[in-house]
C-alpha cells in the first residue's frame, strides 16, 4: 500500500489556528482553546476568554439515545470569541447538515469536533466543516459526543487544560508521547451510534449506507480511528479522516478502514512521523494517504493549512471512488 506525505510550507491564520506557550512553557492543545492564549511573563495570570451562552437550538439535532435526551443536563455552551464550545456533554445528539439534493454525491461523512474530550469545538471543527462538505454534495453530521466532566468555570477548566496539555507537549519534545492512545470509550461508542444511525435512515437522507465515513480532529480523530479498529462493522465507518489525531493507536487489523491522515510538523503535542499509526496502516495492507504540512501548530483547523486539508480530503475521497452521483 502507498503511503503518500505530502511536505507543504504553509504558515496558518485564523483565530482557532494559534497555539501559544505562557507562563511555564504551558501549552493548550483544544483547538478552541488554541488562540486564548499568548505570550506574557513568567507566572502571569491568563484571564479566561470564554462567556456563558444560552443551549442553542440546532435544527435538526437527533438524540443519540431517545431515554437519555430525557434526563436533566448539565451540558454547558460558551463563547470564545465567536466560535461556541460546549461541554458536560452527557446527552450525546447528531445533526444533519445535508446538501443541495441537485448535487447530493450519497456520501455521508461525520464530522468529530475535538477539545481533548473536555470540550467539543462544535463551530470550528463541527458545523464549519459539515457546511463545507454539504457544499460539495457531501451529507455531513455533527457528533456531540459525550465529555468528560469539567468544572463549571472557565477559568479552573483552562488550568486543567493547561496542565494537561502542557504534560503533552513536554513529551512531545522528549520523543515519548506516541505510546498507544485509547481514547474514551463513551465517546467511541457515540461514534458509532452515529453511523448505525446514518446507515439506518440513509434512504431518508440520500445516502448510501456503504459510503458513510468519520472525519475528526484532534480528540474526534483518535475516536474515529479507534472506532474503525473494532470488530462491529455495523458501527464501523466506511472511511475515516484524522485530522492532527495521535500519532499511535496500536495494532491495526486487516479490516480497517482507508484512512486519511493530516497534520503539521510543527504540533507541539503529536508527532505522527514518529508514531506507529501510519506503518501499522500500511503493515495491515489497508488504505492510507497522509499530508503533512511544515506549519500549522495543532488545531489548524481552519486556518491556511486547513483549507490544504479539506481539499486534498475532498480529492481522496473522489480519487476512491467515494463522490460517486447516486444512483
Amino acid at each position: 500500500m502507498k503511503i503518500t506525505v505530502e511536505m507543504s510550507c504553509r504558515s496558518r491564520k485564523g483565530a482557532f489556528g494559534k497555539l501559544a506557550i505562557a507562563c511555564a512553557a504551558i501549552a493548550v492543545c483544544a483547538p478552541a482553546f488554541a488562540s486564548a492564549q499568548s505570550p506574557g511573563p513568567a507566572n502571569a495570570p491568563l484571564p479566561p476568554p470564554i462567556t456563558a451562552i444560552a443551549r442553542p437550538t440546532l435544527p435538526g439535532e437527533i438524540p443519540l439515545y431517545p431515554t437519555a435526551a430525557k434526563a436533566k443536563t448539565e451540558e454547558q455552551w460558551e463563547d470564545l470569541r465567536g466560535a461556541r464550545l460546549v461541554r458536560n456533554v452527557v446527552a450525546p445528539t447528531l445533526t444533519p447538515v445535508l446538501p443541495d439534493p441537485a448535487k447530493a454525491t450519497g456520501a455521508a461523512v461525520i464530522v468529530a469536533p475535538g477539545g481533548a474530550w473536555l470540550v467539543l469545538a462544535i463551530d470550528t471543527e463541527g458545523f464549519d466543516v459539515a457546511r463545507r462538505l454539504a457544499d460539495k454534495g457531501i451529507a455531513a453530521f455533527v457528533l456531540k459526543y459525550r465529555t468528560a466532566a469539567t468544572d463549571r468555570d472557565p477559568t479552573k477548566l483552562i488550568q486543567h487544560m493547561s496542565k494537561a496539555m502542557a504534560a503533552l507537549s513536554q513529551d512531545r519534545l522528549a520523543g515519548t508521547n506516541n505510546a498507544k492512545f485509547e481514547g474514551v470509550p463513551q465517546a467511541i461508542e457515540d461514534a458509532g451510534a452515529a453511523v448505525r444511525l446514518v446507515r439506518s435512515r440513509a434512504s431518508e437522507w440520500g445516502v448510501d449506507a456503504k459510503r458513510v465515513g468519520l472525519l475528526g480532529f484532534s480528540a474526534g480523530a483518535t475516536t474515529g480511528v479507534r472506532l474503525g479498529l473494532l470488530p462491529d462493522a455495523a458501527s464501523r465507518p466506511d472511511f475515516i479522516g484524522s485530522i492532527y489525531g495521535a500519532p499511535d493507536v496500536g495494532p491495526v487489523p486487516d479490516y480497517a478502514p482507508p484512512l486519511f491522515a493530516a497534520t503539521a510538523m510543527d504540533d507541539p503535542l503529536f508527532d505522527l512521523t514518529k508514531g506507529g499509526l501510519l506503518p501499522s496502516w500500511a503493515k495491515a495492507k489497508r488504505p492510507v494517504e497522509a499530508h503533512i504540512y511544515e506549519r500549522g501548530g495543532h488545531g489548524f483547523g481552519s486556518g491556511t493549512s486547513g483549507k490544504l486539508w479539506f481539499e486534498e480530503f475532498y480529492a481522496w475521497l473522489e480519487t476512491r471512488g467515494e463522490l460517486a452521483p447516486k444512483k
